[in-house]
């Protein structure tokens, strides 16, 4: 049986609701609360767990306004203190409707952290003039080990400029906090209105959050957030993850990851090396599939050994560098692809494997990628992933900003269970989680 060190609870999800979604022009938008409250109950029967952050929106620039047309120039703090007041009118009424799943307390000072937390949902409101309710949020995600933010507003996602202003303004999918901020600028000022405000991003890109942007009118789009599906919306992260990342530098250990290196070092290769020898001996003793993929290669070392196993196997990853690097002998064996769409028939591989993939993947591509796999096996899948309990990888690894799906055991398992064509086999060999998380699959 394996030794449970402790439990961890389910990360906190950070719902940033735009004010305006709740008082859009000057009346209470009861039908958007309704949706809200039948979505936030839903998730939390699943596990979840939910901060949500009420900004002031439009009746925050209406109070602002007023008092400009009234006595003329308004210094900033008093600006700013109207706003502070209108988040916590609106905080307060989504404080009355999960009165029965959220604590009490409407957090107003974020220096004070909750004691003992119990409930699924907690309500922040603005706290002191210059901080914006995105850069509480930012704090919240920090003090209580959120990886996820999602900033509901009354538009899609980000945009190259202000789309109700601009019909040629472009939609942004992904965007790094660095390109976050060339187009918000760095100067904040009472009623500022953007998707993400320039004093939360440079916090959100130290912390290396991930934030999700997307219309708050559309409750099926944020259950598939919620569920990691995907979905329609702006990701802002500290790196564009995309094949181009993971080049020389990566390998070299200079944007994260393993404090051994891959490349250019002896000791390096030989331990990789080590360590790949290792996971195929296993592989062949414990299941001793004739074929074999392995999903996100890297340098094929992995599937070097399973051939000098006599397992027939290949590999398949998206960067074109790691291809490049890897041994000639192995090289012609791996292909260049996505995970999302794996270049193979159904029912291809006895067994189809990865190592430290999935917490790479973007939310919104896991579950597809994992249908995926499960198509092209035809009797096997296992998974090793980097997960929160895994703090053994703390001393052995650097922050590695590409793990942009840093989740729980319990998310994965609450995703794998998800699958009904498949079982998970249990008489196999763990470590506690304290040093690793892996599963092993067989189709139905």
């Amino acid at each position: 049986m394996p030794i449970m060190f402790f439990k961890l609870k389910e990360p906190p999800i950070i719902i940033s609701v735009g004010g305006s979604l709740i008082v859009p022009n000057g009346g209470v938008d009861t039908e958007f609360l309704s949706n809200l409250n039948k979505l936030v109950r839903r998730e939390v029967t699943k596990g979840k767990r939910f901060f949500l952050v009420a900004g002031g929106g439009n009746i925050a620039r209406h109070y602002q306004e007023a008092g400009r047309q009234v006595i003329g120039d308004i210094n900033n703090e008093d600006l700013d203190w109207l706003g502070i007041h209108a988040t916590r009118f609106n905080a307060h009424l989504l404080r009355t409707i999960f009165q029965d799943i959220a604590n009490p307390r409407i957090i107003t000072n974020y220096e004070k952290k909750l004691f003992n937390w119990q409930e699924p949902v907690a309500i922040g409101a603005g706290w002191k003039p210059g901080w914006s309710t995105d850069y509480d949020a930012v704090i919240l995600a920090r003090d209580y080990g959120a990886q996820l933010i999602v900033n509901l507003s009354n538009v899609d996602g980000v945009y190259d400029k202000d789309p109700k202003k601009f019909a040629d303004a472009k939609f942004i999918k992904k965007i790094t906090w660095g390109e976050m901020l060339k187009i918000t600028g760095s100067k904040w000022s009472p009623g500022f209105n953007s998707p993400f405000d320039p004093v939360a991003t440079p916090l959100a890109q130290k912390l290396g959050l991930t934030v999700i942007v997307a219309n708050g009118h559309d409750f099926k789009n944020l259950e598939k957030i919620i569920d990691g599906e995907p979905f329609k919306g702006t990701v802002i992260m500290p790196f564009n993850i995309e094949s181009y990342f993971f080049d020389r530098d990566y390998y070299l250990g200079k944007k994260g990851g393993h404090r051994v290196k891959h490349a250019e070092s002896t000791l390096g290769a030989f331990f990789h090396d080590i360590k790949d020898f290792l996971r195929a001996f296993y592989i062949k003793i414990q299941l001793n599939p004739k074929t074999c993929l392995d999903v996100g290669c890297g340098l094929g070392r992995l599937v070097g050994w399973l051939r000098f196993f006599g397992i027939e196997a290949y590999g398949l990853d998206f960067s074109e560098y790691a291809r490049s690097m890897s041994n000639s002998m192995v090289r012609k064996y791996i292909k260049l692809g996505d995970a999302t769409n794996i270049p193979y028939p159904d029912n291809h591989f006895d067994l189809v494997v990865t190592f430290d993939l999935l917490q790479h993947l973007d939310r919104g591509e896991i579950r597809k990628s994992i249908r995926e796999m499960i198509r092209v096996s035809k009797k096997y899948i296992f998974h090793k992933i980097y997960t929160r309990e895994n703090l053994w990888l703390k001393f052995t690894h650097q922050p590695d900003f590409s793990n942009v799906s840093l989740f729980s055991k319990k998310y994965w398992d609450r995703l794998f269970s998800s699958f009904s064509e498949i079982g998970e086999v249990r008489n196999v060999f763990r470590l506690p989680s304290f040093f690793e998380t892996k599963y092993l699959f067989k189709k139905k």
